[in-house]
């Protein structure tokens, strides 16, 4: 079973975090809709997201990996 931890944004430096918003919006599957978005606009709507508490990043110490996901979904995840 899954073992989440939520990653405070003020624990990630400025260019850890952005790597990871980077690799996020990269991945394959992102669909943005019909008009094209540049990378730099991805990352900063999701870092907005991320400051509004909208999006949370969690890492999974089983598996060792992360992903954003919406504070509700965060929530279900971390109450389990």
């Amino acid at each position: 079973m899954a073992e989440f931890v939520a990653v405070p944004l003020r624990r990630l430096q400025g260019d850890i975090l952005q790597a990871l918003l980077e690799e996020f919006a990269s991945r394959d599957g992102t669909d943005y809709g019909e008009c094209e978005v540049t990378l730099v606009q991805k990352t900063t709507a999701l870092h907005a997201q991320l400051a509004k508490g909208e999006l949370q990043i969690l890492y999974d110490a089983d598996s060792e990996q992360w992903d954003l996901v919406s504070a509700e979904q965060a929530a279900t995840l971390l109450n389990n």
